[in-house]
């Protein structure tokens, strides 16, 4: 059985968004109220792997009273997924080890570039302490510590991102375009995670309609919509139009598989 706990749910800029005084950011439902996306999988073995760091990683970590990780994977290098990197080093001086990160090549460009501090010999005390793994091809799962991760490509917009299969929950966020090959890599999985920013058209995710037909064409037991900003609406009356075995997510949510 693997545990999926959704530490954010939200867009780039998060819900309530700044300056924004809609309905939704003035919204006293918690769960309009969207950190950015990430989540944290915990294998039957006790494997704690987080999916991006973004932005609120410090506080999504305190919130979800997590004490340690073992990996994170990244989908792909924009600073809402990867700009939470340096407080890794609070489970590195806990944990008195670093901690192990899977992700493409041109992710690691990134975090080198903009954590270049982290990475700089001789090596100052207490920045963040990883050990990058390149994830080069898409054709191959990755073993992390023991379990079995399936890398999925999608597009986000023309920028290549991946998702991917633990077990049987699938995790796809930031994704505007996915080939029927790599849906075949998911097909049936007992939940799959899809990100669903809103319902007009966007050059870079899936709307709500776009996303139900990946789910549709997927095949899960249960889908579950990540990502969304203020414009798809109210927690509530978004949930009352869903098809059957789909829901909208929410910070704090757990889920098994």
């Amino acid at each position: 059985m693997t545990e999926l706990t959704f530490l954010g749910t939200g867009t780039s800029q998060g819900v309530p968004m700044i300056g924004c005084r809609c309905e939704v950011c003035a919204s006293t439902d918690r769960r309009d109220h969207r950190l950015r996306s990430s989540v944290l999988v915990t294998t039957d073995s006790g494997l704690r792997i987080v999916i991006d760091t973004g932005p609120d990683f410090r506080y999504q970590m305190l919130r979800a009273g997590v004490t340690g990780i073992e990996a994170i994977l990244y989908t792909h290098g924009h600073m809402d997924h990867v700009g939470g990197m340096d407080d890794v080093r609070g489970f590195n001086y806990v944990m008195q080890r670093a901690v192990d990160v899977w992700c493409e090549p041109r992710v690691e460009e990134t975090l080198r570039r903009v954590f270049d501090y982290a990475f700089a010999e001789p090596k100052y005390p207490g920045v963040p302490e990883v050990v990058l793994h390149p994830i080069r091809s898409m054709n191959e799962a990755f073993d992390v510590h023991g379990v079995r991760v399936v890398p999925v490509r999608g597009k986000h917009y023309r920028l290549p991102v991946v998702g991917f299969r633990i077990g049987e929950i699938a995790y796809l966020t930031d994704m505007n375009a996915i080939e029927p090959e790599e849906i075949e890599k998911i097909s049936g999985v007992e939940v799959l995670v899809i990100n669903a920013l809103r319902r007009e058209r966007h050059i870079s995710h899936f709307t709500l309609d776009e996303a139900l037909r990946v789910i549709r064409e997927v095949g899960p037991r249960r889908a579950y919509l990540t990502h969304v900003s203020h414009q798809l609406g109210l927690y509530e009356e978004v949930s009352r139009e869903l098809p059957e075995g789909v829901f909208l997510a929410y910070d704090g949510l757990t889920i098994r598989a």
